[in-house]
């Protein structure tokens, strides 16, 4: 059995508080966009009106989620009175550096630089960089996930303390964040754990344990659906929650494709955990010990997850977040393998991408500069930074001591700094709803009228100009021409400036726009409708 020393704890919790800073770096302020306009305003509104079991919108329950994340966000906010970016992305930060966290304490026992890189292979996957700097449920079931994990690993070696209570209370935590799939997945990759060890009667237990908490977990959702919003709100939840997700009402994809498009999602992660895989089975007789026993149980836990996930029809690649602390722990596993010639190619491979990934990021930076100047502008001190990390990673190649930990590290940097500098910053202004919402609704406020939101969808884009306004509103909606005939003035309208074409012929032919602005990468426009 392995001790788990105070260093390693203290290392690990420096580790997680580090990953936390860069997390959250620079995220103060920024205006909300695409699926966290949905959460912000979940936040919003109950800072107006307070807790609630199922969050809110329009002042209506919402049946897609319980209300366990926003509460999160709430109680982060009531420090500041409002809900911001940083309050936002909070608990997805959090939940990724005690990803970080507990992934440094499952490996550090056995090498620190196993620990190290597979964080760095962590932290250079493209779903895990945008879902950290986001509201993302997945993320803290991904979080809860590998805690349960964890608490079952750590009692069998490194002579931990059973813990069954918080393996059920981050089971319950579970659920109330990400619904029925939030207690399935942990339980999952724990039950996994016991039957790989064979540990028959373990497992049943707590099978049967785990299938009863989620059945009175069911059964409390839909009981407090009902008090909530009666039969009818109790039928969205089932719906939305369940059956849409498994008869794929919600979106279909095929059953392979956690597995095919994962090669892209969870890149560099994925595609190297299954070449080390490989190169684990193809020098089998020659592996032994308690690091290869590791790397069986993330295969299998992550392979679970997979299989999973795979069965409901509705499929998103953030659903996944689960698998890829195992996915970067198995990808690393050729750091710790001193022997083999397929593992000693495997860390040249993996090397060479790392020493060459400044520079590639500087040169596409340069080619979407001269494409797009409009967008990049002050890269300068982007590219300064990313020459020096260049020039320190070129620094080490031929110096062997901490090679790879160093060209791990300019590699993540390297990224971060691209995302976080350049990307998101272009992303906010071609998605910013903010600025034409809060024109929109200062219009509005000036010359008192109803407010008609037209073709943008009561849980689609209207979700994003409600994020916005700083009050509780309740808009018309309108989806045909015949809608907007039926309105009498006064009113605003406000619709996509290629619905204007549709007015033509009515009685509202002839309106000029009175605002027009972009919103969520479209021309909109505001109309006057005036009284009869």
């Amino acid at each position: 059995m392995i001790t788990l020393s105070p260093v390693i704890r203290r290392q690990s919790l420096i580790a997680g508080l580090l990953a936390l800073l860069l997390f959250i770096a620079g995220v103060y302020g920024q205006a909300p966009i695409g699926f966290d306009s949905r959460f912000v305003l979940f936040a919003q509104e109950m800072l107006r009106h307070g807790p609630t079991v199922f969050p809110t919108t329009y002042g209506q329950p919402y049946a897609d989620y319980s209300a366990l994340s926003t509460l999160f966000i709430w109680l982060l906010s009531l420090p500041f009175g409002a809900v911001n970016t940083l309050t936002a992305w909070l608990p997805s930060a959090i939940a990724g550096a005690v990803i970080v966290t507990l992934m440094y304490r499952l490996l550090a026992v056995h090498s620190q630089r196993w620990a190290l890189i597979s964080i760095a292979l962590l932290m250079l996957t493209s779903t895990f960089v945008t879902e950290v700097r986001a509201v993302s449920q997945d993320l803290m079931l991904a979080a809860v996930a590998l805690s349960v994990f964890y608490l079952g690993y750590a009692h069998d070696h490194f002579g931990s303390g059973r813990r069954w209570a918080l393996i059920f209370v981050l089971l319950l935590l579970g659920f109330g964040i990400r619904g029925p799939i939030g207690l399935v997945v942990p339980t999952g990759m724990l039950c996994s754990y016991y039957l790989l060890n064979r540990e028959w009667k373990r497992l049943f237990v707590f099978g049967v344990l785990a299938s009863i908490l989620l059945a009175a977990c069911v059964g409390l959702l839909l009981w407090l659906a009902r008090l909530s919003g009666g039969e009818a709100f109790l039928q969205d939840v089932i719906r939305m929650q369940f059956m849409g997700r498994m008869d794929g009402s919600e979106g279909v994809s095929g059953s392979l494709y956690y597995f095919t498009s994962s090669m892209g999602n969870y890149a560099l992660a994925y595609p190297l955990a299954i070449l080390a895989l490989a190169a684990t089975w193809l020098s089998k007789p020659h592996q032994r010990g308690p690091a290869l026993r590791l790397v069986q149980y993330c295969a299998a836990a992550g392979l679970i997850v997979m299989v999973g996930l795979s069965i409901p029809q509705a499929k998103k690649a953030r659903y996944l977040l689960p698998m890829l602390p195992m996915a970067a722990i198995i990808a690393a596993y050729p750091f710790q393998v001193l022997h083999g010639r397929v593992f000693r190619v495997l860390r040249g491979v993996i090397q060479g991408l790392w020493l060459l990934t400044p520079g590639l990021l500087m040169v596409a930076l340069l080619v979407a500069k001269r494409r797009f100047p409009e967008h990049l502008n002050g890269l300068t001190l982007v590219l300064v930074v990313l020459g020096a990390l260049q020039l320190l990673a070129l620094s080490r190649l031929l110096v062997p001591r901490w090679r790879a930990e160093v060209l791990a590290l300019c590699s993540v940097l390297a990224l971060w700094t691209v995302y976080a500098a350049v990307f998101e910053p272009v992303e906010r202004r071609l998605y910013d709803t903010q600025t034409f919402s809060r024109a929109a609704f200062a219009q509005v406020q000036q010359n008192p009228a109803p407010l008609v939101l037209h073709g943008m969808g009561k849980d689609a884009k209207a979700i994003k100009f409600m994020v916005n306004v700083e009050h509780d509103l309740q808009p018309q909606f309108t989806e045909t021409v015949q809608q907007l005939e039926a309105i009498k003035g006064p009113a605003w309208l406000m619709m996509d400036s290629k619905d204007l074409q549709s007015l033509q012929g009515t009685s509202l032919a002839g309106l000029q726009p009175v605002l027009s602005g972009r919103f969520d990468k479209n021309d909109y426009v505001l109309l006057y409708v005036k009284p009869l």
